[in-house]
C-alpha cells in the first residue's frame, strides 16, 4: 500500500478569507515503510503572512517572493499524491487550503486524485480520549524524538508525523505466515499424531490475574468499556 504523510504551512486560518498555502512537505511511506521518495515545496503565497502565522512557521515574505506559485507546482503535487492514501493530522484544516488552491485552478478536489484520508487527529482522539493529542503531545507519548522541531515546517512535522503514525497503528500489524498450498508443498507435508503427548497445562497465579484485571481495568477506562477481552467473556 502507498501512502503519503503531508502537512502543510499557511500564511493564516482561513482558506475562505484570502489565506494561502506557502509550504507543502510529503512522505511516502510503501508497506508502512519510509521510501526516502518525500516531496518538499516552499510556494510564494502571492501575499503576506499574518504576525501569529509567522510566529508558528518562520518563513519570511521576503524568503517567499522568488518560489513558485502553486500554479506551477500543482501538477507536480497531484501526480505525487495520485492513487496514494493520505495522512494529515487535523485533516479538515490543510485539506481545505488544498481544495481552495485546487479551486482556484478549476481543478478537482483533492479526494478526487487519492484513494482516501486519513485524519491522525481524530484518530489520536479515539485511541487517548481526554488527553492532549497535538503532534508534540504525540510525539512524547509515542518516543518520537522532535527535539529539532523549534518552529513548524511542512516536512520535518510530515516526517514526525510519519513516525507518530506508524507507532499509534503498530498493533494494526497483522501477523501473517504464508502458507505454500501448491501440491507439491502438500505431498512433503507429514501428519503428525499429537493424542499420545500430554501437554502441561499451567495456570496463572493469583498475581498474575491480578495484573491481568488491572490491565483490563485500563483498557476499560481508554475504550470506554469496548475492551474486546471483556466483550468475549459476556459471549
Amino acid at each position: 500500500m502507498r501512502q503519503v504523510v503531508l502537512d502543510t504551512e499557511t500564511t493564516g486560518l482561513s482558506p475562505e478569507n484570502g489565506d494561502r498555502i506557502l509550504e507543502i512537505g510529503c512522505v511516502e511511506l510503501i508497506n508502512r515503510k519510509l521510501t526516502g521518495n518525500n516531496l518538499h515545496f516552499y510556494i510564494n503565497p502571492e501575499r503576506d503572512s499574518h504576525e501569529e502565522a509567522l510566529k508558528v512557521h518562520g518563513i519570511s515574505n521576503e524568503f517567499l517572493k522568488d518560489k513558485p506559485k502553486f500554479s506551477q507546482i500543482s501538477s507536480e503535487l497531484l501526480a505525487y499524491l495520485n492513487n496514494a492514501q493520505v495522512i494529515i493530522h487535523n485533516a479538515p484544516f490543510d485539506v481545505g487550503f488544498l481544495n481552495k488552491e485546487l479551486e482556484r485552478l478549476s481543478l478537482k478536489s483533492l479526494t478526487q486524485y487519492v484513494t482516501g484520508v486519513i485524519d491522525t487527529l481524530s484518530m489520536a482522539k479515539e485511541i487517548y480520549p481526554g488527553k492532549r493529542n497535538s503532534l508534540d503531545a504525540l510525539c512524547d507519548r509515542l518516543e518520537v524524538d522532535n527535539s529539532g522541531r523549534t518552529l513548524h515546517g511542512a516536512l520535518l512535522d510530515a516526517e514526525l508525523l510519519a513516525d507518530v503514525y506508524i507507532n499509534m497503528t503498530r498493533g494494526q500489524d497483522a501477523l501473517l505466515i504464508e502458507v505454500d498450498q501448491s501440491d507439491s508443498a502438500q505431498e512433503k507435508t507429514k501428519n503428525i499424531d499429537f493424542t499420545s503427548i500430554d501437554l502441561p497445562v499451567i495456570f496463572a497465579t493469583d498475581d498474575e490475574l491480578q495484573k491481568h484485571e488491572d490491565i483490563l481495568l485500563q483498557i476499560d477506562k481508554s475504550s470506554q468499556g469496548q475492551s474486546v477481552w471483556r466483550l468475549l467473556q459476556t459471549v
